[in-house]
């Protein structure tokens, strides 16, 4: 699917980006994987990284307001994945206009460079925050999310592919609870302040989203919205689990903050399907046909709603624990790569 190809990645020097490149190298033969990003010194960073790999890396100085520098970013590119977006929610609350032009105009930029310059497929990543949005990330990428989607109707007869990945915060990621939590402990902390005691969260690594992302470019239509099946955790768990013992006082939730994260709501329940490891919304267009659905799932009850607070699968303190020690292995592992 990827052999012989030439990928280019938006955002592509953070965790994801990093994460995903490593798998493509490791997995398949591709022409090239083009890094476009605005960060110099990661850009350093990450070329040192992968140096064993030469010729097959590119990297790419730019921003995705930037429309000319896409245009001529995006010559020869087969396939994007579109990973850059301002998503650290109070920067966004207080940015808001920051926010709309890269993650609203960054996205219609996108779109209109792929439409003009032959790309094949695009697979934008979103996040449970483009779902019922209470802030205003997640409104911007409600919006992206529907551009994107949308985009495929305006294709006409041109060999052109849109689909999103909708996941929560990727496990340790940086604006995340998890290095939150480990701060404080490092810094001698006896407790671990919890929003609120009711709060879950969805667990995601950064391989499976890796996975859901191939999996995206691998069989999407045009239209869908890839959403893996990943279990549910209570936050009070995770401080557990990070300081055992600790005490947890209260604090109250932060504005645009959710008691759960939502991946699929009641609405779109008509147009879900359930597959093995994962779940499909499709889009509700004129132009798109039923045939286009994968064989192999089957849709959802009316009304199904898929969210961290009523998921089936719970992980408890202990099986935690040991996601965390294989995510500081995952960690410690990367940090030596780049030493």
């Amino acid at each position: 699917m990827l052999n012989g190809k030439t990928i280019l990645v938006t955002g592509g020097t953070g965790s994801f980006g990093n994460a995903f490149t490593q798998y493509v190298l490791d997995h398949y033969d591709v022409k090239k994987i083009i890094i476009y990003s605005r960060d110099e010194y990661k850009q350093f960073i990450m070329s040192n990284k992968f140096k064993k790999y030469g010729d097959k890396l590119r990297f790419f100085i730019g921003d995705v307001r930037d429309r000319e520098r896409l245009y001529r970013a995006f010559d020869g590119v087969d396939y994007v994945v579109h990973a850059a977006a301002l998503k650290q929610v109070p920067a966004c609350e207080y940015n808001p206009m920051e926010a709309v032009k890269t993650n609203i105009d960054g996205a219609m930029n996108i779109v209109d460079a792929a439409l003009d310059c032959g790309v094949k497929r695009v697979v934008a990543l979103s996040t449970d925050k483009a779902v019922n949005p209470i802030n205003l990330y997640g409104g911007t990428k409600l919006v992206s999310d529907k551009l994107f989607i949308a985009a495929n109707a305006y294709s006409g007869a041109k060999d052109v592919c849109f689909s999103i990945v909708r996941y929560g915060n990727v496990a340790g990621s940086r604006g995340s609870v998890i290095p939150f939590f480990r701060e404080i402990v490092a810094n001698g902390g006896k407790e671990l302040p919890i929003t609120d005691y009711r709060m879950t969260r969805f667990w995601i690594s950064l391989d499976e989203g890796v996975q859901l992302v191939i999996k995206a470019l691998s069989e999407a239509k045009g239209g869908e919205t890839f959403i893996s099946k990943i279990p549910s955790f209570k936050i009070t768990d995770l401080a557990q689990a990070i300081l055992p013992g600790c005490e947890m006082p209260e604090v109250g939730i932060r504005e645009g903050e959710k008691l759960h994260e939502v991946m699929i709501t009641r609405e779109d329940s008509m147009l879900t399907y359930e597959y093995d490891k994962h779940y499909i919304v499709y889009p509700h267009f004129d132009w798109w046909s039923n045939s286009k659905i994968q064989t192999g799932g089957k849709r959802v009850e009316q009304g199904f709603e898929y969210d961290s607070g009523s998921n089936e699968d719970w992980l408890d303190t202990e099986q935690i624990s040991e996601l965390l020690k294989i995510l500081n292995q995952t960690e410690q592992k990367g940090v030596k790569e780049n030493i």
